[in-house]
């Protein structure tokens, strides 16, 4: 591997100007100049849109522009110490020390540990005086050299890549009734440099305050996750982020701070304050979700543990185009009445305008020609955004298997499954294999002038070649014919046979109360929610209202449990009661599980009962839905909603009652002096994802 600086790459005591875009193009010519990139312009403009999305100036006089960039063919540091400072934006004003951080598009992660490791050392102030002490530019790529040889020395060890989820024992004395733990996540857009000096620099103002800090750093180099044992021991969480925490629902419940990765470098110890009064403070903001305690991504992890993770992956990330589309749907036809509906509706927005509006829809609202206007115009968004469906899932469970270079083959291989008619179960089967696919072609080891194409051309075009051909020649068709099967037993079904399959839904939702029972019955409601299946009123949307309704009466009947007979729950159950009655109300069926939690064999089996029979009550009296979520609040959407309210209520009825029944005979009062042996769940707010 080249060095990442030579002494060609370094100005010192030079006049850039005072713009942070001029020095970043004589730095980007300075790189072009040395042979490591093809297009000095092409440089300079990605690292501006990167200086964009947030400022790289940083307090002490330094700023660190980067980027990756298809102009760079090796990464790359150019350095330049400057007589006129330049604005970067830093709070404490402009910089004297600059470097830019030039790494290929797609470059391997050992690279990118290097690139790591030199942002980590530009938090200390010891390098940061020796490079304006340096004499020449041979002292600056020495001291750089310094900084990153260990990690290239030593990769076994990895030194600069992962140390800040390494579980280590406190490096402060305080006692151990004064002890204080956070976890914290920092991540940027880049994931090269300020990722890890947001780390570092939390790391060493707790070290000064003597807080136990545990950080994972989200960067492109790779980072060790936090362990469950390690968050579920802290009193507080730090997200320093300017992009989305990856697996966030691991956090949830903990008080959290939560701020963009340059505060983080900046403020360490002000966040840090903050996180202290956070654990304090009842009110405080909270990371919503539900835990999920599998850990599949631990090391050991079983392949069933990492199946369910990738499975719920996609789900949760399908779940948005569901909601959003059905209830658009939904509106759609309130608006504008059954008839306007797929080709029928885009036929209005093909050939009419506010200006020239169609005639009003049969069952339209009011009779009005503008509302059956603008409800075409929802039911054509509302299609397109169930045509994402599987592809959405599977490209998300193509990601949860191979992080980004599964999206592509994911997608497409979701796409390909609704082409050939596979539906969801062919979804799910080709977002698998491509994320094995993707994955393994990652772990290759191949030349280094083919590293930097690997996860953005060969192995995207690798795996939608291979898993495409095995999806159309062997196993696409039987699943479609499955799927066909399936759907064509599903409008077979009458009488008792839909009864019997409304009280299979109902257990399944209330099994494991959001868990992968749940979600599997929620998945196959959802999937078969078509424009198609509303507008028609078949057995599809009619399993849809029976699960929604199923879902609906664990957090509903232990709400009614808790205000008629109070004395058979603590003080903490009775508060969570509370908050089911809305929870419950809006179809999250995770408010139950504190009550199961804390007395399973009590509560499970009577949530079953009472979904079990508003399921059969649903399917019976052919309540349908054409709302995936949303409980009472979408009653619009509701047919036959008497129907659907008594489902709700009797179910409730038989779970209330039964779990009342069962707690009054084994258990003895619980006024407020009473305490179960194990600690009560929080409730959690959070919607199925």
């Amino acid at each position: 591997m080249s060095s990442l600086i030579t002494a060609d790459l370094v100005s010192l005591d030079v006049d850039h100007g005072a713009q942070a875009s001029d020095v970043i193009a004589r730095l980007a010519a300075s790189v072009a100049a040395a042979g490591r990139a093809t297009d000095a312009d092409q440089l300079a403009s990605d690292a501006l849109a990167r200086e964009a999305q947030s400022a790289t100036g940083l307090p002490g006089g330094l700023a660190i522009p980067h980027c990756r960039s298809t102009a760079v063919t090796e990464p790359t540091l150019a350095f330049a110490r400057l007589a006129q400072k330049a604005d970067f934006g830093a709070p404490d004003g402009p910089a004297d020390l600059v470097f830019m951080i030039a790494a290929p598009d797609g470059a391997g992660t050992e690279h990118l540990k290097l690139l790591s490791s030199l942002a980590r050392a530009l938090v200390r102030q010891e390098f940061t005086d020796a490079l304006r002490a340096a004499s020449t530019a041979d002292e600056v790529v020495a001291l750089v050299d310094g900084v990153v040889a260990p990690a290239e020395a030593a990769p076994a060890a990895e030194p600069a890549a992962e140390p800040a989820a390494e579980p280590a024992a406190p490096k402060h004395a305080a006692a151990p009734s004064d002890a204080f733990t956070v976890v914290a996540v920092t991540a940027c857009p880049t994931g090269i440099a300020h990722t890890y000096m947001a780390a570092d620099s939390l790391k060493q103002a707790a070290e000064a305050e003597g807080i136990d800090l545990q950080v994972e750093t989200q960067g492109s180099s790779g980072s060790t996750p936090l362990s469950p044992e390690t968050i579920a021991a802290a009193d507080a969480v730090i997200f320093a982020t300017d992009v989305g925490v990856k697996n966030e629902g691991r956090f949830a419940g903990k008080p959290v701070v939560v701020s963009g990765v340059k505060r983080a470098i900046n403020e360490p110890s002000v966040m840090l304050a903050e996180a202290r009064r956070a654990a304090t403070d009842p009110k405080a903001r909270r990371v919503g979700g539900t835990v999920d305690t599998s850990a599949a991504e631990a090391e050991g992890a079983s392949f069933g543990l990492k199946l369910r993770q990738w499975l719920l992956t996609g789900v949760s990330y399908m779940i948005p185009f569901v909601a959003g589309g059905g209830l658009l749907i939904a509106l759609g036809f309130l608006l504008a009445g059954y008839e306007y509906n797929g080709d029928p509706a885009r036929a209005v927005f093909d050939e009419f305008s506010l200006t020239n509006l169609p005639p009003a829809g049969e069952n339209a609202l009011f009779g009005s020609a503008l509302l059956t206007y603008l409800g075409s115009l929802l039911n054509v968004l509302g299609g397109l955004a169930f045509g994402f469906l599987v592809p959405a899932l599977a490209g998300y469970i193509a990601y949860a298997i191979a992080d980004r270079p599964g999206i592509a083959p994911g997608f497409v291989m979701g796409a390909l499954a609704s082409s050939i008619g596979a539906g969801f179960l062919g979804g799910i089967v080709g977002g698998l294999l491509a994320g094995l696919v993707a994955s393994w072609l990652a772990k290759r080891e191949v030349p280094r002038w083919l590293a930097g194409l690997m996860p953005v051309v060969i192995i995207p075009l690798v795996t939608i070649f291979l898993v495409g051909l095995v999806m159309l020649l062997l196993i696409g068709k039987p699943i479609a014919d499955a799927s066909q099967g399936l759907e064509n037993w599903l409008n077979g079904l009458s009488g008792g046979s839909i009864v019997l399959l409304g009280v299979i839904l109902g257990l399944m939702m209330a099994v494991d109360l959001g868990g992968p029972i749940n979600k599997a019955a929620y998945v196959f409601a959802t999937t078969g929610l078509t424009a198609d299946a509303i507008a028609n009123g078949g057995t599809e949307v009619k399993i849809m209202a029976a699960v929604m309704i199923a879902g609906m009466v664990p957090p509903l009947a232990m709400a009614l449990s808790t205000a008629v007979r109070p004395r058979l729950y603590t003080p903490a159950e009775r508060e969570n009661g509370k908050s089911a009655w809305l929870l419950g109300a809006a179809f999250i069926s995770e408010g139950a599980i504190p009550f199961a939690a804390a007395d399973p064999l009590r509560v499970i089996p009577s949530m079953m009962l009472g979904s079990a029979t508003a399921g059969a009550i649903s399917m019976a009296a052919g309540v349908t839905s054409a709302a995936p979520h949303g409980g009472v609040f979408v009653f619009f959407a509701i047919d036959h909603v008497i129907w659907f309210f008594v489902a709700i209520i009797v179910g409730t009825l038989v779970s209330a009652l039964s779990v009342t029944l069962l707690k009054q005979l084994g258990h003895a009062r619980a006024d407020d002096s009473f305490e179960y042996e194990h600690e009560t769940v929080p409730a959690t707010t959070t919607v199925r994802a």
